[in-house]
């Protein structure tokens, strides 16, 4: 392992609510790939493959946990059988392997997840996809989200775009005293896999949309739907009803939040809140934050519900709707304790992770391959450094 890694290993000693943090340095691709698993008190731990470039490993390190983290909290206010967990590929520059090089990547990654035994279940995510998944799945059986001509469930985008329109109803019905989105208008930022859906999905429902994106070519998406474009740079001082993050975290800031002129915040985006303080910058400026690891779930609950609990359309479709129903119950709790929906939904997701295998089972989860597969109690944290073997 290089000195760099180690260094940023040393800097960033996982916090003991993490169950396990694997680093390896790929044999074939040279590169970090660094597997946090929160929790497993529900199940196996899921969660994606994030590919990108970060300014130093510490960096990377640091988001695989803030990631894993969420998605335990994603999975648990979804009512899944999974903890949550993430994996992280640091690359060294902005450009993501192709051809050859990405294929040694992607196997990688196999080897790196087939080395936990069973207690993360991988997906796509910034940075890789369906046919990704294929090709890792070449190195292990734990993964989902390969293309449905490969077995697998496909892209999750449309599904998690499904589960924000199921919340921005939520949202509106408590702002508005209806969940009608006929004539609302909807800032969606970001017109990437989900967003482009969320705002197809709005189009349809008769909302008015203003949208933006950093890649120009989005434009045409806006001219499709007659939405408004705005410069990314003016987005978030958008006069709009409900604002939809759908691009990268970390928008909602100290800085951010006093520019805001909507009245509630919904959108899949991971991570919208830069630290715990701006969920109280928010309600103090009386706007509503929809928490994005309830919003967001539509993609997860989808693809293990098709590969794992080999559940029915009907099915997911009730429990994407239930989204909305999670997010009745945060509102609900947040005002009745005086609290912030972004601690509400920690609470919420908290008891759920501590009643571990008492709580209520919405469908057996089938293992993968084997027994290591199943639901197990959470382990002692576990850290460890290596480098993969040839």
């Amino acid at each position: 392992m290089t000195a760099a890694l180690k260094e940023a290993w040393a800097l960033n000693v996982p916090d003991p609510s993490h169950e396990l943090v694997q680093i390896v340095r790929g044999r074939r691709s040279g590169l970090a790939i660094i597997i946090a698993i929160h929790s497993t008190a529900l199940g196996p731990a899921a969660g994606g493959c994030r590919i990108a470039h970060y300014p130093d490993h510490a960096a990377a390190i640091s988001d695989a946990l803030r990631l894993a983290a969420a998605m335990t909290a994603k999975n648990a206010l979804a009512g899944l059988e999974h903890g949550g967990a993430k994996a992280v590929v640091a690359l060294p520059t902005a450009t993501r392997p192709t051809g050859a090089e990405r294929t040694a990547l992607l196997h990688d990654l196999g080897d790196a997840i087939e080395l936990l035994g069973g207690r993360y279940i991988a997906g796509p995510d910034v940075g890789s996809g369906p046919v990704d998944m294929s090709v890792i799945g070449e190195r292990t059986t734990r993964v989902c989200c390969r293309p449905v001509e490969d077995g697998g469930s496909g892209d999750s985008s449309l599904h998690t775009a499904r589960g924000t329109l199921a919340a921005l109803c939520a949202v509106a019905e408590d702002v508005f005293g209806s969940a009608e989105l006929a004539g609302r208008t909807f800032g969606v930022i970001g017109l990437g896999a989900v967003g482009a859906h969320v705002a197809r999905l709005l189009d349809r429902a008769g909302a008015r949309l203003v949208v933006t994106d950093t890649n120009p070519a989005a434009r045409g998406l806006a001219a499709e739907l007659g939405a408004t474009w705005v410069d990314p740079d003016d987005a978030l001082a958008a006069e709009v009803d409900i604002l939809v993050p759908a691009a990268l975290g970390g928008l909602l800031t100290a800085r951010t939040v006093p520019l805001l002129r909507c009245a509630a915040i919904a959108g899949p985006a991971n991570n919208q809140l830069d630290e715990p303080a701006t969920a109280r910058r928010l309600a103090t400026r009386g706007i509503l934050w929809a928490p994005d690891v309830v919003v967001s779930a539509g993609g997860v609950i989808h693809a293990t519900g098709v590969e794992l609990r080999r559940e029915s359309e009907e099915q997911l479709t009730e429990r994407l709707s239930g989204i909305a129903a999670t997010l009745r119950q945060v509102f609900h709790t947040a005002r009745t304790h005086r609290t912030t929906p972004a601690s509400a939904a920690a609470e919420l997701a908290e008891q759920r992770v501590r009643q571990g295998a008492s709580y209520p089972a919405q469908g057996a989860v089938r293992p993968l391959v084997s027994t290591a597969a199943e639901p197990r109690k959470p382990e002692p944290p576990t850290f460890r450094l290596t480098a993969q073997e040839s």
